[in-house]
């Protein structure tokens, strides 16, 4: 079933109510895959509690230790943020994200919708696995939203989308995340390489890289193509098959 494909992610969720009270949420709209990066305390009775019936995605969720694991096989990664960041990110509003999730879910790939921390969100390192923002238009007076109602709030957008007519499909089909991430790394390790990138004080830099190439979304052929030049240029050899 294509929702089973849309992953709701928790990062470092800090209180087992809440997980209980998202993975309710999720089943209300038909969802099922969650995953739980470093979650302070899972599994436990106050998750089971407030699940209200939702116990079998608990019993199926996956707890993994970091975001690339959690999002590795995953063409398209959203990450819900209440604030913008200093590096500028697409953003989109939940219909929005729920249209391009659920088209690229239809077409039989993995997406991901990242949720942070209760009190603290989403980290820039975490946002950095991201496409793009999704952001609630919620009262900026406050702004604060409770972490399952802000699951619940996009899981009922993506609800609405499958039960629409069914999306053409994309007709540009991402690298998975791992490959990605893969390539991001080498590509760090290149520009330390040849002194284009400090070693010491690289964030900055390399997270407008990571940003254009997460924007670009390259398809497998492409990530090949970019690592060989990577390639040429430690080797100082053109690769052989051009």
């Amino acid at each position: 079933m294509s929702l089973a494909r849309i992953r709701i992610v928790l990062v470092e969720p800090q209180h087992p109510g809440n997980i209980g009270a998202v993975a309710r949420a999720m089943k209300n709209m038909g969802l099922s895959s969650l995953v739980l990066v470093a979650p302070r305390a899972f599994p436990a009775d106050e998750a089971i509690a407030r699940a209200a019936g939702a116990d079998d995605i608990l019993a199926c969720a996956q707890v993994v230790g970091s975001v690339a694991e959690a999002v590795a096989p995953c063409v398209q990664v959203l990450a819900t943020s209440a604030r913008l960041r200093k590096i500028p990110w697409p953003v989109a509003d939940p219909e929005q994200a729920a249209h391009s999730l659920w088209a690229h879910a239809a077409a039989g790939q993995e997406v991901a919708l990242l949720f942070g921390a209760e009190r603290s969100g989403l980290a820039n390192e975490d946002v950095d696995f991201a496409q793009g923002l999704v952001q609630i238009p919620v009262d900026p007076a406050f702004a604060s939203l409770n972490l399952a109602a802000a699951v619940q709030v996009l899981c009922y957008e993506i609800r609405k989308q499958s039960l629409g007519p069914r999306p053409a499909v994309p007709d540009h089909e991402p690298a998975p995340q791992e490959e990605l991430n893969g390539f991001l790394a080498h590509l760090e390790a290149v520009l330390i390489e040849i002194g284009f990138l400090n070693a010491a004080h690289p964030r900055k830099l390399m997270r407008r890289l990571v940003r254009l190439f997460r924007r670009a979304t390259p398809d497998q052929n492409e990530i090949h193509i970019l690592r060989g030049i990577l390639t040429a240029v430690q080797t100082g050899r053109p690769p052989q098959n051009t």
